[in-house]
C-alpha cells in the first residue's frame, strides 16, 4: 500500500475539509473532568479552529457550547481552564447563564423585535469517559461507538484514580496527519530516539490496529519511564502509560501547516514533585524529537518534492489505518 498522496497533507483547502469533515464530527479530548468539580469551572479549547468550552451548571451538568458570542461573534472565555459567574462576552458584555441562556444585552436600546430569549448560545455535545471530558460539534456517532475497542482495552487500567497534574502545550510547523503518521509507528524510532530505542527491544516493537485506535508496544530495558505500550485513538488524541501515570495528548491542528500538541499528565502520587518534573520532562523530550523530521517533510510535501511510496507491512499498519481513516471521512461526506 503506498502512503497518502502529499496534496492532503499542504493546502489551505485539505484544512477547511478536515475541519468540517472530521473535527467537527468526532468526539474531541478537552482534559480531566478534576478541572470542572465546582459550579463556572469551565474547559475552553480550540478544535481546528472552532471554539467550544464547557462548563459546570449550578446544578452540576456539565453543558457544552460554541464559545462565540450570538451578537458579533466575539470569543466569551479565554482558552484553557478557570472560573467563571455570568458567562460575559469582553466586546460588548453580553451575558449568558450556565445553560446558554442570554440574560442581558445593556445598552442594546429599544424599538426593534429584539427578544433575549431567541439568542441563546449555540449547544455542543458533552461526555465524560473514565475521568476524561470529550467534546463534539456534530457528532455522526456516540462517542463509546468512536472509542470502540479503547473501551475494553483499557478495562484494567486506573486511568480515573490518576490526579491531573500539569498542562504542556507544543506548537510546531508541520501539518497535523504528518505528525500523527509518526506517532503511529516505530519504523522511526531507531533514526530520531536513539535513546529510546537503546532502552527498548525493538525487535520485539509491533504496532496493531483496532477499532477506533491502534496500540504499539515493546518491551523496555532497564531505565525507560514508559511502560512499554503507546495508544493513539481516532482521529486525534494519545494515551501513553508509564510507572504511576499516564500522559494524554490532543494533537490540534492551528491551520493546514501549523499543529499544536496539548499534553496533560496524571499521576497516582502527585506529592512527589521531583520524580513527577522528571517524568514530564523525560516524556516531552522524544515528543520534541520527533518536530524537526515532521518539519522538514511537510517542506517537500508542499513543495512537490515528494511523491507517494510504499509503507512497511511490518512497522506501518498504523499509518495505514489512520491514512484510510482519513480518505473513508473525507469520501463519506
Amino acid at each position: 500500500m503506498l502512503n497518502l498522496d502529499p496534496a492532503f497533507y499542504a493546502t489551505p483547502r485539505s484544512f477547511m475539509d478536515e475541519r468540517d469533515r472530521i473535527f467537527a464530527k468526532t468526539w474531541q479530548l478537552l482534559g480531566p473532568v478534576s478541572r470542572l468539580s465546582e459550579r463556572g469551572d469551565y474547559i475552553a479549547a480550540e478544535i481546528a479552529g472552532l471554539k467550544v468550552f464547557v462548563v459546570t451548571g449550578r446544578d452540576g451538568a456539565l453543558r457544552g457550547f460554541r464559545n462565540v458570542c450570538r451578537h458579533r461573534g466575539a470569543r466569551l472565555l479565554p482558552e484553557g481552564s478557570g472560573r467563571c459567574g455570568p458567562i460575559r462576552c469582553p466586546y460588548h458584555s453580553w451575558a449568558y447563564d450556565d445553560e446558554g441562556r442570554l440574560v442581558a444585552a445593556p445598552w442594546f436600546g429599544e424599538g426593534s423585535a429584539f427578544r433575549k430569549e431567541d439568542w441563546p448560545l449555540k449547544p455542543i455535545r458533552v461526555r465524560e469517559w473514565r475521568g476524561l471530558v470529550f467534546a463534539a460539534v456534530a457528532p455522526d456517532t456516540e462517542l463509546e461507538q468512536q472509542l470502540g475497542d479503547l473501551i475494553p482495552e483499557l478495562a484494567d487500567e486506573p486511568i480515573e484514580t490518576y490526579q491531573a497534574v500539569r498542562e504542556e502545550r507544543l506548537t510546531f510547523d508541520a501539518n497535523w496527519k504528518i505528525y500523527t503518521d509518526n506517532f503511529v509507528e516505530g519504523y522511526h524510532i531507531p533514526g530520531i530516539h536513539p535513546s529510546f530505542f537503546a532502552a527498548i527491544d525493538f525487535k520485539q516493537f509491533s504496532t496493531t490496529a483496532h477499532d477506533g485506535f491502534v496500540r504499539m508496544t515493546a518491551p523496555p530495558r532497564e531505565g525507560l519511564f514508559y511502560r512499554g505500550k503507546w495508544l493513539w485513538m481516532w482521529p486525534n488524541w494519545t494515551l501513553s502509560l508509564f510507572a504511576g501515570g499516564m500522559n494524554t495528548s490532543r494533537i490540534n491542528p492551528l491551520d493546514h501547516q501549523r499543529t499544536e500538541l496539548i499534553y496533560n499528565f496524571y499521576f497516582a502520587d502527585p506529592a512527589d514533585q521531583s520524580a513527577i518534573d522528571d517524568t514530564i520532562a523525560r516524556n516531552l523530550a522524544v515528543v520534541r524529537e520527533d518536530f524537526e523530521i515532521c518539519i522538514e517533510t511537510h517542506k517537500n510535501y508542499a513543495t512537490g518534492g515528494y511523491t507517494a511510496g510504499p509503507l512497511s507491512p511490518r512497522h506501518e499498519e498504523g499509518v495505514r489505518y489512520f491514512q484510510h481513516k482519513v480518505k473513508e471521512s473525507l469520501a463519506a461526506a
